[in-house]
C-alpha cells in the first residue's frame, strides 16, 4: 500500500487564530480514512487545504510523490483529487444526469460544449449514466435536480465527485442532516465504493457512528491539531480522545 499523499508542517492561521497548526499526515492508497474532532477542531479547513481550496501559510503536500503545495484546486482535481462539501453544492435547475454530465465533460475537455448537445448515446452521457447507477439514483436522472430529498442530494454530490475519476475523494460531513435510513444508505455507499479500490476515500464526520462504522484508520483533530490517529479499536479506547472528544473525564 503506497503513500497516494504526504502533508507535512501543514498549517492555516486566520489572525491571531490558527485553524490547522504543523498538521502531518500520511493517506496511504486503498485505506478508508475518518476525520474527527469537536467543532472547530479545524478538520475542515485541514480538508480545504489538501484539496487546494484554502492556500497554506506554512507546509508541503505531496500527491503520489509529486510537491502540489501551490497548486490550485482546479489543477489538483486534474491530477486525480476531489471533494465534496459540508453545505450540498449541486446546480438545482439542472436534471440529475446533467447534475453529473458536467463533470465528465470538464475531465474530457468537453466543458465548452453545451450539456443540450450531447447525444444521449455519447460516451460522455453513457458515463454520466453509469456514475448515477453506481450511487443508486439512475431512476432519478431526469428529475430536477432541486427536487431531489436532501439524502439524494448528497448522493448526487458523491457521483459528481467520482465524476473526474479522482484518485483520492475528500467526503465533508456526507451524512449531515440525513435521518437514520438515509445515513445508513450512505454509508453502505461508501463502504462499496471505497471496496472498489480506485479511489481512496477520506470521510470527515463529527458522527462516531458513522466514523466506527466505515473507517480502516481515524485521525483525531483537536484545535488544529492532531491529536490521536489509528485504527479504530484504538482509538475508541484512547483516553485523549474520550476526554477531549467525548467530553469523558478520564482519571490519572
Amino acid at each position: 500500500m503506497g503513500d497516494l499523499l504526504v502533508a507535512r508542517g501543514v498549517t492555516k492561521r486566520f489572525g491571531a487564530f490558527w485553524a490547522v497548526k504543523r498538521v502531518d499526515l500520511t493517506l496511504p492508497a486503498g485505506r478508508l480514512t475518518s476525520v474527527i474532532g469537536p467543532n472547530g477542531a479545524g478538520k475542515t479547513t485541514l480538508i480545504n487545504l489538501l484539496s487546494g481550496l484554502v492556500k497554506a501559510d506554512e507546509g508541503s503536500v505531496e500527491f503520489r510523490g509529486r510537491d502540489i503545495t501551490t497548486l490550485p484546486i482546479h489543477e489538483r482535481v486534474r491530477r486525480g483529487i476531489s471533494r465534496s462539501f459540508q453545505i450540498t453544492s449541486v446546480f438545482p435547475r439542472l436534471s440529475v444526469h446533467d447534475n453529473v454530465l458536467m463533470p465528465v465533460l470538464a475531465r474530457l475537455g468537453e466543458s465548452t460544449h453545451p450539456v443540450r448537445r450531447v447525444r444521449a448515446d455519447a460516451p460522455a452521457a453513457l458515463e454520466a449514466t453509469g456514475l448515477l447507477e453506481r450511487v443508486g439514483l439512475r431512476p432519478q436522472a431526469r428529475q430536477v435536480a432541486g427536487a431531489l430529498s436532501h439524502g439524494d442530494r448528497r448522493l448526487l454530490e458523491i457521483a459528481m465527485a467520482l465524476a473526474p475519476q479522482p484518485a483520492l475523494c475528500f467526503l465533508d460531513e456526507p451524512c449531515t442532516g440525513m435521518n437514520p435510513s438515509e445515513r445508513q444508505q450512505i454509508l453502505a455507499l461508501i463502504k462499496r465504493l471505497a471496496e472498489g479500490g480506485a479511489t481512496t476515500f477520506v470521510v470527515v464526520e463529527h458522527d462516531m457512528d458513522v466514523v466506527f462504522a466505515i473507517s480502516e484508520w481515524i485521525v483525531v483533530m483537536n484545535r488544529g491539531e492532531v491529536l490521536v490517529q489509528g485504527p479504530p479499536e484504538d482509538v475508541r479506547d484512547d483516553p485523549a480522545v474520550r476526554e477531549v472528544y467525548l467530553g469523558e473525564e478520564v482519571a490519572e
